[in-house]
């Protein structure tokens, strides 16, 4: 049957005003960081921890000015994050390799900072460093409901009486623009010994994080976890792959999943540190499958590792490697060793 030349202009002129008459969607978009700071430390000595090499006496010769620059450099870093695409620093950091609450304090006030009026959630940790973990929060944006810290109790193989302290894990819950948010920041033991004789203390630490994501689930089903850290694994390693049995694909997740945008990158050959010029992704964010699967509130978009150029070395035999604050030849006056991950969380708006 033929269309006559009437009917074919109205179909035109009804599609046209289906596509084009309709008004855009417009969507909130959130940052979300993890920054491993490199050792930030106070110039004050601590006599139950090991900071001796962080004092002006100390082998690092750590002195005001040298405090005062690391304070700049993390500063201007955390300010930068996400600003491809979003007005604003994260709305939520979590940061370690810190030594107190004060160091963060000492953080915030930073004039790249001092702006957003960051709120702090820190507790000291039993480390033998005495480096902790912590959340810094965008009060405008975000309010604490709980907060906690999860002891990771590791003992060693060999000396079942022997334990080995580390740091804790920060559990946080609160809500980002009115929606409900769990967040778990992780600094996981090091490979200090070897990458397969040090594992078992990352698996438990994996484990830890298994079960705070379950008690999570045990309060409200619906729960949407995020954990972020410097976990000393790669997003492929048993760790994340046996224990906590995250997934790299958004497709077919169920409502337990856990789904690690990282894993893909790695595979891509991004990294987040590198150690005899081969690249680990140990900086990682993952999270909930209902970030990925939920039809409203809030929803992951991207994820990304922040490695803008002044973050790099620009020469010598580490070119292309984190521009950190001590390297191998000593000073360096640079940023960390790690590059920061963030990742995007959207939401349409209202």
């Amino acid at each position: 049957m033929k269309l006559s030349k009437f009917r074919i202009f109205s179909i035109i002129i009804f599609l046209w005003f289906h596509f084009y008459s309709q008004e855009k969607k417009s969507f909130e978009i959130e940052t979300i960081a993890f920054y491993n700071l490199e050792n930030l430390f106070d110039t004050i000595n601590n006599p139950e921890t090991f900071d001796d090499d962080r004092t002006p006496l100390g082998k690092d010769v750590w002195n005001g000015e040298k405090y005062r620059r690391k304070l700049e450099n993390m500063s201007r870093v955390l300010a930068d994050i996400g600003r491809d695409q979003n007005s604003k620093p994260p709305v939520l950091i979590g940061v370690c390799e810190i030594e107190n609450r004060q160091v963060l304090e000492d953080l915030v006030a930073d004039e790249k900072l001092a702006p957003f009026h960051y709120g702090i959630v820190h507790y000291d940790s039993p480390d033998e460093r005495g480096i902790d973990v912590a959340l810094l929060f965008q009060k405008r944006y975000f309010r604490v409901l709980s907060s906690q810290p999860r002891k990771l109790v590791i003992y060693e193989p060999d000396q079942p009486s022997k334990r080995d302290y580390t740091r804790d894990q920060l559990v946080v819950t609160g809500l980002l623009n009115d929606e409900e948010i769990n967040l778990i920041i992780n600094h996981w033991p090091s490979r200090g010994g070897g990458e397969l004789k040090s594992s078992y203390k990352r698996e438990k630490a994996a484990a830890l994080n298994k079960r705070i994501i379950d008690s999570l689930r045990n309060i409200n089903p619906k729960a949407k976890i995020i954990a972020m850290g410097d976990f000393n694994d790669d997003p492929t390693s048993k760790s994340f792959k046996r224990v906590l049995q995250t997934k790299a694909s958004k497709k077919d997740l169920s409502v337990t999943d856990l789904y690690n945008p990282m894993e893909n990158m790695l595979k891509e050959g991004k990294g987040s540190l590198a150690y005899r010029d081969s690249w680990n992704l140990f900086d990682q964010i993952y999270m909930s499958s209902n970030l990925i699967t939920s039809d409203h509130g809030y929803t992951f978009y991207k994820a990304g590792i922040f490695n803008k150029p002044y973050l790099i070395t620009q020469n010598g035999q580490f070119k292309g490697y984190p521009f950190r604050t001590y390297g191998y030849a000593g000073y360096e006056g640079g940023y960390s060793d790690h590059f920061p991950a963030y990742i995007y969380l959207i939401r349409p708006s209202e």
